[in-house]
C-alpha cells in the first residue's frame, strides 16, 4: 500500500497528532464510561451498591452514561472516516482499476477523490446548517451549496438547547457569560455535543482534498485499501 505508507511516513503535523489524541481520548472516555456502568449494575445489590447510592446518588449506574457514549460514539465516527482517509484505510473493490496501468489508476482515484470531496462539502453545508443555530451562529442559504447567511431571527438563538441526561461539567462553566447570557445550564448544552457535525465534515473535506493532491504529486497511488491488504490480514492471522 504505497499511497499508505507515504502518508504515514511523513512528519506528523499538529492536526494529525489532534486528530488522533481525539479519537484516542474518544474510545477511552467510551470504554472507561461504559465499564463502569457495568460495575454499578452487577454491584447494585451489595454493600458497594448501597455505599454509592448512599454517598453519591448512584443507583445501580450511570444515569447519563448511554447518552454520554453515543455522543461520544458520534464523534469517533465522523473522527474516524477523515482519519481512514489519512492513512488509506477505507475498504473498496479495487478488482476492476487493478486492471490497468498504475498511471490510469491514480487518474481513476483522483476522479473518485473528486466526487467524494463535493459529496463531502454536501455533508458539510448539512452538518453546518444543524448545527450553526444551536451555537447562535446563522446557517447557509441555498439548496445544495451555500449562496449566504441567513438573516438571524429570534428563534434562530437555541444556545439554550440542553442535551437531556448528561450534566454540565464544572470546568466548562466559563462558556456560560459568553453565549448564554450568563445563564447556567444544567445539562451539557447541545452546541458542545453537536459540534461533532461541522468538525467531523470540515476535516474529511481537508483530508479528501489532501488525498487529490497525494495522487496528483504521486506520493499516493490510491484512496481505499490496496488489494495487498489480503496479505497483511493473512500475515496477522498467521502470526507472521
Amino acid at each position: 500500500m504505497q499511497g499508505g505508507e507515504a502518508v504515514n511516513t511523513r512528519k506528523k503535523s499538529f492536526m494529525d497528532s489532534l486528530e488522533e489524541a481525539l479519537i484516542a481520548t474518544t474510545l477511552g472516555l467510551m470504554t472507561l464510561i461504559t465499564f463502569v456502568n457495568v460495575v454499578l449494575r452487577y454491584t447494585a445489590s451489595t454493600g458497594f451498591g448501597t455505599y454509592m447510592k448512599e454517598a453519591w446518588g448512584i443507583n445501580g449506574g450511570l444515569i447519563w452514561g448511554l447518552e454520554m457514549t453515543s455522543i461520544l460514539f458520534a464523534w469517533l465516527v465522523l473522527l474516524g472516516v477523515s482519519y481512514c482517509v489519512k492513512i488509506t484505510a477505507h475498504l473498496g473493490v479495487d478488482s476492476v482499476i487493478n486492471i490497468f496501468k498504475l498511471a490510469t489508476r491514480r487518474k481513476l482515484a483522483m476522479f473518485a477523490t473528486a466526487i467524494s470531496i463535493f459529496y463531502a462539502l454536501l455533508l458539510l453545508k448539512a452538518g453546518w446548517d444543524y448545527y450553526a443555530n444551536f451555537a447562535n451562529l446563522p446557517a447557509t442559504t441555498g439548496h445544495w451549496l451555500p449562496t449566504g447567511f441567513e438573516e438571524m431571527k429570534t428563534t434562530s438563538y437555541r444556545s439554550w438547547y440542553e442535551v437531556d441526561r448528561v450534566p454540565m461539567p464544572d470546568w466548562l462553566r466559563w462558556i456560560e457569560p459568553l453565549i448564554n447570557e450568563g445563564e447556567a445550564y444544567n445539562k451539557l448544552p447541545r452546541f458542545i455535543a453537536y459540534a461533532a457535525l461541522p468538525f467531523g465534515t470540515a476535516l474529511l473535506v481537508f483530508r479528501l482534498v489532501q488525498a487529490f493532491f497525494g495522487l496528483a504529486k504521486g506520493t499516493r497511488d490510491t484512496l481505499i485499501v490496496s488489494h495487498e491488504a489480503e496479505d497483511d490480514v493473512k500475515a496477522v492471522a498467521e502470526g507472521g
